[in-house]
């Protein structure tokens, strides 16, 4: 049952992607429109445990915009992610149809959030994080690079780690950090 929801996820998600508007973008000039970021979490534990040490560093990154976490469907991110001071999204059965993907609805719901950034911190296929990617073509959509045949991101951060999964969220969000504070590595380079 699993292979046929993965084939149906995979053809649907490709199907989605014939009518996908390429969209350039301008870095770093269209960081600084952003007003809203939403930052896909993966479904794992371990994985949710890493990126949580590296909360402090993603508030100090995106310091002044709205910052929403967004959970696998079903996962137990709560026992995880502290409630307070954090806007995180769990969404449940309800929200993905029978092969992962987000329903209309829920769509609609993120849509009203206006997210000009989305940082997917999924290192393998994720059909639920993919479908809302395909759905907000003019965003910055952001993720690792080296995976071939995913086409959901115009940012992709290549990274020298390859399994190592701490140093590759820690790189993405330094290499972020960088484009988003270019005057900070200026300075840098002008210490040393």
């Amino acid at each position: 049952m699993t292979a046929l929801k993965n084939y149906l996820a995979r053809f649907l998600i490709r199907l989605r992607m014939k009518n996908f508007p390429v969209v350039s973008i301008s870095v770093p000039a269209d960081f600084y429109k952003i007003t809203g970021v939403l930052i896909c979490l993966p479904p794992g534990q371990r994985e949710l445990t890493m990126i949580k040490n590296l909360l402090p560093q993603l508030q100090h990154l995106f310091s002044g915009l709205q910052l929403t976490l967004l959970a696998s469907p079903e996962s137990s991110i709560f026992s995880i992610f502290p409630r307070r001071g954090l806007n995180i999204l769990a969404p449940s059965k309800n929200h993905h149809n029978w092969a992962g993907l987000p329903k209309s609805a829920w769509l609609e719901t993120l849509k009203k959030e206006k997210f000009e950034m989305i940082l997917d911190f999924n290192l393998t296929p994720n059909y639920f994080v993919q479908g809302i990617l395909l759905n907000f073509p003019s965003a910055i959509r952001v993720g690792i690079a080296n995976q071939l045949g995913h086409p959901f991101y115009n940012l992709e951060v290549k990274t020298r780690y390859y399994r190592d999964e701490k140093n590759i969220y820690k790189s993405l969000i330094e290499t972020l950090d960088r484009l988003f504070h270019p005057q900070n590595t200026a300075d840098e380079t002008a210490n040393n």
